[in-house]
């Protein structure tokens, strides 16, 4: 089993929880992530079967991530 640890330092650390937590209850196969948020720190802790899991959980997540990060920006 692979794992990744993803640390985020931003103010929107408490948003970005909120908007991934329903993504972490799906779970896909093969991927298991769960998330943390203390202070302005997001944690994210992945673990998974293979390589080919790993990188499109962290690719999907990072553009989760993004899109909050953008959204900010425009409201």
């Amino acid at each position: 089993m692979m794992r990744a640890v993803l640390k985020a330092e931003t103010p929107l650390a408490g948003t970005m929880l909120a908007s991934l937590a329903p993504e972490a209850g799906r779970e896909p196969p093969r991927t298991r992530v769960s998330l943390s948020c203390e202070g302005d720190t997001l944690t994210a802790v992945f673990e998974a079967s293979d390589a080919s899991a790993m990188r499109a959980a962290l690719n999907s997540y990072l553009g989760c991530m993004r899109i909050t990060e953008d959204i900010s920006k425009v409201i």
